[in-house]
């Protein structure tokens, strides 16, 4: 028989087609139940989606955040509650702030930070059985595997970008060649860049954002975490490198990474210091909010001036700043300028409350200490004039029968700059400050952003200044007279007796002393109409100048026309015609030193304000303030990831 007849015959064909169709309902059936099951899993989870989604838009659109209180799980607790879902151990509901950064690959990502809200990651959690095939299985298996599945959700909401204000203020154009001398000193030893190095950092601008990100990097900080970074203890030599890093990164030319070396090389003043000090960004400001620029030189300067006010110490400024032989300078920064960035909104609803957008230049104090030998012609001649005046007083008063018979006897002596040879010159500069006080953003061609501006106000002080409060970064600084000449007194015992204490002035004489103070000017309300938007480079015409009238005029009229106080004779004694002669003589000492020192300090001031303060970024008279202000966008919160 053939093989290929061997099983044709219907006989041998019986119950095939019943086998078939019991596997084909097997089929059916498993099928069945996969579709069950993965359908139930998907709506499962579907479900778990949507209470994700509106737990994350609702803590989001009630404004919650990480802080005392944690509102914003609270928030999205009570969302998760009225769509079903009831939070507790086996279905857990976790609500994380933070803010959005946007990747090379122009992907979004959430970034966690509990002192940020401009996004908020829900993220909740239930346990589902996870198919009635695999139940069925475990009835028949030896090692039966677990019947409930884990299904997580997760959703990030954000506001819509809230309007962002920038605010930039400045003293007039320093002259670039003054730069190595000033802030070697700061530095704390000598800079060496060149006139092309200074202007290239003039004209070269650094982005917020992305010096922050490599801070961070460089600190060991996690990215996003703004906050941590600007409490974070470092130095002026990191700030600066990681500024060398950015710019090279941003295709900076050699001569500006090469003046940032030889900046970074000088700058050996190691005093702890924290980035916040200089800038000031509104709690949860987003990443986005940072991306603005600084000039580089404005940004490298403030680092200096931040390490100068954490120092105890003073900067003894060389003596070509100033150009005046006889004379020694010092600079203390007294707090050091600050940038900021955030939303106008909040900033106007309090504008010197805690999300104020308020900047200045750096407050600080000049000693300047004159060698009073300079006019020392001057000192000779008053000397030449009084001897005799105080030779012929002593014989008149020996002569006295009391003194002779060894009764009481007054003698006096001559002292000319009793004290020492210096007067010292403070003058105390207070900082230009401006800060946001409203906005209008009706479209993004058709807004504005309005300031408040003070400029400087200014403090003088000339004759003894107590250096240890003066160089105090809280201190009031405190001056006394300087004694220039002293016709003194002692009582004695006979001509030949000992002597009492000496009375100083008790003959007469004259000291030096100013203590006056020059306000600045306040403008309390001005309106940059369609201000640039953020990152946007300010023209000339984008700035705005605040002027005090009268600062410097009334700074040189104090120094020039100075006036001596005047001690009259207090001896009793005293006849009239050696009285007449004393006071007459005294008359004319004083005028003398009146011209002497007026002529001496006048010239000091101008080269002190353009030398010195105009390159510390002061101008006494005159602040610039610049504004940008982007308007972002409107609506409801929205999901984001």
């Amino acid at each position: 028989m053939f093989p290929r007849t061997q099983f044709s015959g219907p006989a041998r064909q019986r119950g095939a087609i019943g086998l078939i169709g019991a596997l084909a309902l097997g089929t059916a059936v498993l099928c069945t139940l996969v579709v069950v099951d993965s359908g139930r899993l998907y709506l499962d989870q579907r479900e778990l989606q949507r209470v994700a989604d509106n737990a994350a838009l609702e803590a989001v659109a009630r404004g919650g955040n990480c802080q005392a209180g944690l509102s914003a799980a609270a928030f999205a607790r009570e969302s998760a509650t009225r769509n079903g879902f009831a939070v507790g151990d086996d279905r857990p509901l976790t609500a994380t702030c933070g803010s959005l950064q946007t990747g090379a690959d122009n992907l979004r990502t959430f970034s966690p930070n509990a002192s940020q809200a401009s996004a908020i990651r829900v993220v909740v959690s239930e346990v589902v059985p996870t198919s009635i095939a695999l139940g069925v299985t475990n009835l028949f298996s030896d090692n039966p595997v677990s019947d409930m599945t884990s299904l997580s959700a997760s959703a990030v909401a954000a506001q819509p970008k809230p309007p962002l204000a920038q605010l930039t203020i400045r003293s007039t154009l320093v002259d670039l060649n003054l730069l190595n001398g000033t802030l070697s000193g700061l530095a704390g030893s000598a800079i060496d860049v060149s006139l092309l190095g200074w202007q290239g950092l003039v004209d070269t601008d650094i982005s917020l954002l992305s010096y922050l990100n490599q801070l961070a990097i460089d600190l060991d900080v996690s990215a996003g975490n703004y906050s941590e970074l600007l409490g974070v203890d470092t130095d002026v030599t990191q700030l600066i490198q990681t500024s060398i890093a950015v710019a090279q990164k941003n295709g900076a030319t050699a001569e500006v990474l090469t003046a940032l070396g030889s900046i970074k090389a000088a700058a050996i003043n190691s005093v702890p210091v924290k980035l916040g000090e200089l800038l000031k960004l509104q709690t949860g400001t987003a990443d986005s909010g940072l991306d603005a620029n600084v000039q580089l030189l404005s940004l490298v300067e403030a680092f200096l001036q931040l390490a100068s006010s954490q120092s105890a110490a003073a900067v003894t400024l060389p003596v070509n700043v100033l150009g005046l032989a006889g004379v020694t300078t010092r600079v203390k920064i007294v707090s050091p300028p600050e940038f900021a960035i955030g939303n106008p909104e909040l900033a106007a609803a309090d504008p010197l409350g805690p999300n104020r957008i308020y900047v200045r230049t750096a407050q600080v104090r000049a000693l300047l200490t004159v060698d009073l030998s300079l006019i020392n012609s001057v000192l000779q001649a008053v000397n030449a004039l009084l001897s005799p005046v105080v030779v012929t007083l002593n014989t008149v008063l020996s002569a006295n029968l009391s003194c002779v018979l060894g009764g009481p006897c007054v003698k006096t002596d001559l002292m000319i700059l009793p004290n020492g040879a210096n007067l010292d010159v403070s003058l105390e500069v207070a900082a230009g400050d401006s800060h946001v006080t409203g906005y209008t953003c009706v479209s993004d061609s058709n807004n504005s952003l309005s300031v408040d501006t003070t400029t400087s106000a200014v403090k003088l002080k000339v004759g003894r200044v107590d250096a240890s409060n003066w160089a105090s970064s809280t201190a009031q600084v405190s001056v006394s007279p300087l004694p220039l000449v002293d016709i003194g007194a002692r009582t004695c015992q006979g001509l030949f007796g000992p002597c009492g204490a000496r009375v100083s002035f008790a003959g007469g004489g004259s000291e030096v002393m100013i203590d006056t103070s020059i306000a600045g000017t306040h403008e309390p309300n001005f309106t940059f109409v369609n201000p640039p938007k953020m990152k946007q480079e300010l023209a000339d015409d984008d700035w705005h100048s605040v002027i005090a009238s009268n600062v410097v005029s009334s700074l040189r009229a104090s120094l020039t026309g100075i006036s001596l106080i005047q001690h009259p004779p207090t001896i009793g004694s005293l006849l009239g015609v050696v009285l007449n002669t004393l006071l007459s003589t005294l008359n004319s000492v004083v005028s003398l030193l009146a011209t002497a020192i007026g002529a001496l300090l006048g010239p000091l001031l101008d080269p002190l304000l353009n030398n010195v303060l105009a390159v510390l970024g002061i101008d006494l008279a005159k602040v610039e303030v610049g504004a940008n202000l982007t308007c972002g966008q409107t609506g409801r919160a929205y999901l984001v990831i």
